[in-house]
């Protein structure tokens, strides 16, 4: 796997990080709309980590759907993936003119699908939450020495 592909599923994985740590907050303090754009986010950078692998190139587009379709022209096991209300947490949860303010229950959902896609991702590029902490050590090590390229 080439330093691209891993510093994409890196990327995601921070994502993951952020949104589960928000959910462990009381309900009243989870900040929902993060919660659910993080889930967004890993979805859409785990795609885009499957299609550079593949060397396909996209545009720099936040919709799921068309990510989707394309890893499934590779692998047809991305049609059985439910992305759907997902996109919408790229943007229309981050401006203010698009204001709205998630459920704990959605942005539980969100987290949901979230999961699914990561352990989905992890199984096709054979990967496990342990190998991408030894990348993110080894990525802090070398931007600490002044090493990172």
């Amino acid at each position: 796997m080439n330093k691209e592909v891993r510093s994409w599923i890196v990327k995601a994985y921070e994502d993951y990080i952020t949104a589960k740590h928000l959910l462990s907050l009381p309900d009243d303090e989870i900040p929902t709309s993060a919660v659910c754009f993080h889930s967004q986010q890993l979805v859409e950078k785990m795609l885009k980590a499957f299609l550079v692998f593949h060397r396909v190139s996209f545009g720099r587009w936040h919709n799921l759907a068309i990510l989707k379709k394309l890893c499934s022209e590779i692998d047809e096991d991305f049609k059985k993936l439910d992305l759907e209300g997902l996109s919408i947490y790229a943007v229309e949860v981050r401006y203010p003119e698009e204001f709205f303010i998630p459920s704990v229950k959605e942005a539980r959902e969100c987290f949901d699908v979230m999961e699914t896609v990561k352990e989905f991702m992890f199984e096709k590029f054979d990967i496990n939450e342990k190998i991408v902490k030894k990348w993110i050590r080894e990525e802090r090590r070398l931007e600490e020495k002044g090493e990172y390229e």
